[in-house]
């Protein structure tokens, strides 16, 4: 089922309240609009143009800026995928008040939906996407969600223990959507995995394949992670993984 609604196709200024935003009086689409502001810490890149993407899950619309002049400020096919499945197994998943972080957040879309399935959620990505991610994370869980999500830094394989430590930092799922792709970074995205699976942990990370060194980190990755493909789909060549770490 295809959740992406429509795009539509005009520029969108960082902060600046849409009339077809949410649902409701033009009052409680200020009155959110302000407490966004106040409560955002990151402000979003001042790209040239962004637009915006509507999404409907978890029975909500949800509206995602977007800028095609950075990867990070895109919703990529492995996304979509992931969230469908979020949806369709919340209950088999047990995402009720379960802890999730997500590398490489993106846009949002996956940390929103998962927040308004009921899981508390820690979204990150890199510095420069902060920014737009906290601000469609906001815009969409704020009086939404029984937890509001939090938006972190973190640089693959870069200052975990020191960002992350294991002793108060345990994730029921680390969720990754098309963090794979031809980039020099596959190494310490692994070793990032790796880092956040404590036992009771589960890695589930959908992607859109598209060149070898995709393969080769799935290779990667079935020797660190017990791997059961979830979910494949012929038609965006994009597969759903879920792993859980190899203790021995």
């Amino acid at each position: 089922m295809d959740q992406h609604l429509h795009i539509a196709q005009q520029p969108l200024l960082s902060g600046t309240p849409q009339e077809d935003g949410f649902p409701g009086p033009s009052v409680e689409f200020d009155r959110i609009e302000s407490s966004l502001r106040s409560i955002q810490k990151f402000v979003p890149t001042d790209y040239a143009s962004y637009t915006q993407e509507h999404y409907q899950f978890a029975g909500k619309k949800i509206i995602i800026q977007e800028s095609i002049e950075n990867y990070g400020t895109v919703v990529w096919p492995g996304a979509t995928a992931l969230c469908q499945y979020l949806e369709d197994h919340t209950e088999e998943l047990n995402l009720q008040d379960a802890k999730i972080l997500e590398i490489g957040a993106g846009a949002g879309l996956v940390s929103i939906v998962s927040s308004l399935l009921g899981a508390q959620v820690t979204a990150t990505d890199l510095p420069d996407v902060l920014g737009n991610l906290q601000y469609n994370i906001l815009k969409n869980t704020l009086e939404r969600t029984a937890h509001l999500p939090e938006v972190r830094e973190l640089v693959w394989g870069e200052d975990l223990e020191q960002s992350f430590p294991k002793s108060t930092c345990f994730y029921d799922y680390v969720l990754a959507s098309d963090v794979v792709y031809h980039h020099y970074f596959l190494d310490k995205l692994l070793d990032t995995m790796v880092y956040l699976s404590q036992p009771g942990t589960a890695v589930l990370w959908a992607n859109k394949f598209r060149f070898s060194a995709d393969y080769e980190f799935l290779d990667k990755f079935k020797q660190a992670f017990d791997t059961t493909l979830l979910a494949e789909h012929s038609e965006s060549s994009v597969k759903l993984f879920k792993g859980i770490f190899k203790w021995e």
